[in-house]
């Protein structure tokens, strides 16, 4: 079951873990209250992640994938359905870095994916990221993860992103484009002759016009599009 809540105040960082082993949800908690981030809740099951979620209103939340009853995409789904306000992110903790529940997970809306492996400082600095704005996983390591699953997606039911592109100006288009074969923000600065700032500025109008929440779900859009074909985008660096 879920342990109590902790009443924070103030600007802390504050975050429910979701999994259902304890030994995994009491070792990250130990972890994050170190590092000075309030843990508000736990919960053993996606229907307990909802309700913890809807009582605390934290920042992050570490989401397992596989759970019992509720698993962590209808959980996903349902906790950022109701955040109207964009506020809550979710990381989503598997077992496998190409777990093929992740891209359901990312087109859901979730920040990002962790392995269970995590070293404790990657782990803090991740629930930090994502607050922060920004979406976890390096560009490259989404690609290749939807690459490997957006044809099999395609053959069944899938509740992914739909988005009309016509409102994007010819420049956003491709700055999107180019985000999602895993340019960095300085690599799409250096590739279209703009300023990191400008890139920044593109990146956030396209997120705006096409409500998004994050650069993770612009790169399953462009895929899910047919902006970028799988197989299709060039490889670069991590």
């Amino acid at each position: 079951m879920a342990n109590g809540v902790n009443d924070v105040s103030g600007d802390r960082l504050r975050a429910v873990i979701a999994d259902d082993q304890a030994l995994v949800r009491t070792g990250f908690g130990m972890i994050l209250t170190a590092d000075g981030i309030d843990v508000t809740a736990e919960a053993a099951d996606g229907a307990e992640a909802v309700a913890a979620v809807r009582r605390t209103r934290p920042d992050v939340v570490l989401m397992d994938i596989r759970m019992p009853g509720m698993d962590g995409i209808e959980a996903t789904r349902r906790i950022l359905a109701e955040d109207t306000a964009g506020e809550v992110r979710v990381i989503i903790l598997t077992t496998y870095d190409l777990d093929h529940y992740v891209y359901a997970a990312l087109t859901a809306g979730a920040s990002g994916f962790l392995l269970k492996d995590v070293t404790p400082e990657h782990l803090v600095a991740a629930v930090r990221l994502v607050r922060s704005g920004d979406a976890l996983l390096a560009p490259t390591i989404t690609r290749r993860l939807i690459e490997r699953f957006a044809q099999r997606e395609e053959a069944a039911p899938s509740a992914g992103l739909h988005r009309d592109l016509s409102g994007l100006t010819p420049r956003e288009l491709e700055v999107l484009r180019l985000l999602a074969t895993g340019l960095s923000n300085a690599e799409l600065a250096e590739r279209l002759f703009l300023s990191p700032t400008t890139v920044k500025t593109h990146i956030g109008r396209i997120l705006s016009k096409l409500d998004l929440r994050d650069r993770v779900q612009a790169v399953v859009l462009a895929y899910e599009s047919g902006l970028v074909t799988p197989g299709g985008a060039p490889e670069t660096a991590l």
